[in-house]
């Protein structure tokens, strides 16, 4: 077996690790959840919210896709109430694998530091709100019982719903596309929101992406229907590119190319990439990008969302059409991905951007190297931590809530301010060999922030090769 198995993509092949969570309604929950006492929260009415909302610290008790900026299950406009954090009822129902998952951490564990993350058991007074009336009762009386203090909840309905309300959403919300979106465009619905016009089922590819072939990935285990499964050896084969250190470094241009039309696409056509392994979906995401396919966007909370909202999943091979022209010169977006050469030019200005590494404290201290295949510790002079998770080469713990889904923006810039990382100055993002850095990337992108890249070949390459380093032995 590929001994890249359990290292990097241990997470791509244990999808029921750290975050392999399926959203379950309310009247899923066991005899013991219901039985569970809670406190029960005040429900305000409208003028007490708007009495309240300016002192409170708001709590957004829906979906990850609705707080980022769609409007979906029913709202007529997308975003959140400002300044309002999110802690979606989904969260709470999760199915958790408290023994398997990268950081060891229980289920309660996980949503405790979500709680610390956003200080609710600081605030004065907390506000829940949602726009079903089901949602915030949930996660107001959840809080509760976890010790947030005057805690009450609000149906927003029509304060979300109108327009004079000031909502709030991430400049590029739309490059998260919401799972319902996704299967309304496989079902063949047209125009199914105006951030996806164009994207209908003859135009768009659904692709699958996680390590090895159709059956030891999984993907013969289920995957969203209609999607073609890419193997991510076909755009990082396995190779020599110093001798007798084997890595997996993105291949050439032409054979980029001919991977993307074996599978269907071209310039012209619209993509939408899922996994259960949102590193994965960033990293081809990334490579689509990069080569100029028109449109490119990543399901948002991959598998586990879809998988939540009781959509079937598909357990057939779906054979590509493939395509003989990509129907344009690539690459077109050639300043997405920094090549060794190209980094080591940036460097001579050091001042003029953040190198981001994306690995564990461990890694980025030079204690380990962080893969099995690798054994050169150390860090890129002048690199920033990036702080991805704490125990394993797999893990985005700091960027995703529970579900998979992108932690919430304020949070993951507050983070990289810690790590005096200043987002005002452009940011290459890198890591071991690519993955935990695209996804960083693409958090980036989401958030606005343009002048954002990816030092695609990673630690791994640049220290292979002789590069200089500081750390480790």
């Amino acid at each position: 077996m590929n001994k890249r198995l359990t290292t990097i993509l241990s997470a791509t092949l244990c999808i029921a690790l750290l975050s392999g969570c399926t959203q379950k309604s309310s009247e899923q929950k066991t005899d013991k959840d219901k039985s569970e006492k809670v406190a029960t929260v005040k429900v305000l009415t409208k003028d007490e919210f708007n009495k309240a909302k300016d002192s409170a610290l708001l709590v957004d008790a829906r979906s990850n896709d609705e707080f980022n900026g769609w409007a979906v299950n029913g709202s007529k406009n997308g975003g959140h109430i400002k300044n309002a954090t999110d802690f979606s009822a989904g969260w709470l129902d999760c199915e958790y694998d408290e023994k398997k998952n990268l950081e060891g951490k229980t289920r309660e564990e996980v949503l405790e530091d979500a709680i610390n993350n956003k200080q609710l058991k600081k605030a004065s007074s907390v506000v829940v709100y949602d726009t079903n009336g089901k949602d915030a009762g949930e996660v107001a009386d959840y809080l509760a019982s976890k010790g947030v203090k005057n805690v009450s909840q609000y149906t927003a309905k029509d304060e979300i719903n109108n327009k004079s309300v000031e909502l709030v959403s991430y400049p590029r919300y739309d490059i998260l596309v919401p799972a319902n979106y996704v299967k309304d465009i496989i079902d063949g619905k047209k125009d199914v929101s105006p951030e996806l016009k164009g994207f209908d089922k003859d135009n768009t590819v659904i692709v699958d992406v996680r390590w090895g072939d159709d059956k030891e990935s999984g993907y013969l285990e289920g995957h969203v229907p209609t999607a073609v499964h890419v193997n991510t050896d076909e755009f990082e084969p396995p190779k020599e590119h110093v001798k007798g250190k084997e890595e997996w470094r993105l291949t050439n241009d032409d054979d980029l190319v001919k991977l993307l039309l074996k599978n269907g696409i071209t310039s012209e056509k619209n993509v939408i990439i899922t996994s259960p392994e949102p590193m994965a979906a960033s990293r081809f995401g990334v490579i689509c990008k990069y080569l100029g396919v028109k449109d490119v966007r990543i399901m948002n909370g991959g598998l586990v969302v879809w998988n939540g909202l009781g959509y079937d999943l598909e357990k057939k091979k779906v054979n590509p059409k493939s395509e003989s022209d990509f129907k344009s010169e690539y690459p077109k977006n050639q300043d997405i991905i920094v090549t060794i050469p190209e980094l080591k030019e940036k460097m001579k200005d050091k001042d003029a951007f953040e190198l981001v590494d994306v690995r564990t404290k461990e890694e980025y201290d030079g204690k380990i190297s962080g893969y099995s295949y690798h054994n050169i510790k150390g860090r890129i002079e002048n690199a920033k931590y990036g702080q991805p998770g704490l125990k394993d080469s797999s893990s985005m713990y700091f960027y995703r809530n529970i579900d998979k889904t992108m932690r919430n923006a304020d949070e993951i810039k507050a983070m990289w301010k810690k790590n005096n990382i200043d987002i005002n100055k452009p940011m290459t993002f890198m890591c071991g060999s690519g993955w935990r850095a695209a996804e960083a990337l693409r958090d980036a992108r989401v958030m606005g922030l343009d002048k954002t890249d990816l030092y695609s070949d990673g630690w791994i390459a640049w220290s292979n090769e002789g590069n200089p380093y500081i750390g480790g032995k």
